[in-house]
């Protein structure tokens, strides 16, 4: 699979609309578009993590799952939207279930990851108390691919 932005490349800086208002951002998550999807896919996940975050596991920022299997994109503030595009927003670790922008401690730029699965299930019985730990768990047996995009950022 093969997971883009039109608002960051691989390896490129977020943009500052797309980080946290904490960080002077507005919060608008990047549009994203996936294809190569495997035959088998029933329904997509979606995990931001930063891995440089100082708390000794990350920080997750975006947690959506149960995306339909005929999805192929999410447009710009899906990360806020109320059903986006059928799937399901999970709790992140700013403590809502919807898209939180990159805000890291000055020094230097943090990765964030965005990861894209692909999974052989229509849908995973997660309500939006579902913390990223506990996606990636139950992700784990049910993963035909991923795909990830990792876009940098710092003050």
């Amino acid at each position: 699979m093969r997971l883009k932005s039109t608002m960051f490349s691989d390896g490129g800086t977020i943009p500052l609309d797309a980080a946290h208002p904490m960080c002077g951002g507005k919060n608008v998550s990047p549009d994203l578009e996936w294809s190569d999807v495997p035959e088998a896919t029933k329904s997509f996940a979606l995990l931001c993590h930063d891995p440089d975050a100082p708390t000794g596991t990350g920080f997750y920022h975006w947690i959506l799952f149960n995306i339909p299997a005929s999805v192929r994109k999410l447009d710009r503030t899906m990360g806020t939207a109320e059903n986006p595009q059928g799937g399901k927003h999970g709790h992140t670790d700013w403590g809502d279930k919807n898209y939180g922008g990159p805000c890291p401690p000055p020094g230097p730029a943090h990765h964030y990851h965005f990861t894209l699965y692909a999974l052989d299930v229509p849908k995973l019985d997660l309500d939006e108390n579902t913390t990223g730990a506990k996606l990636r768990f139950m992700m784990r047996d049910n993963t035909l691919a991923t795909a990830a995009l990792t876009g940098l950022f710092g003050l």
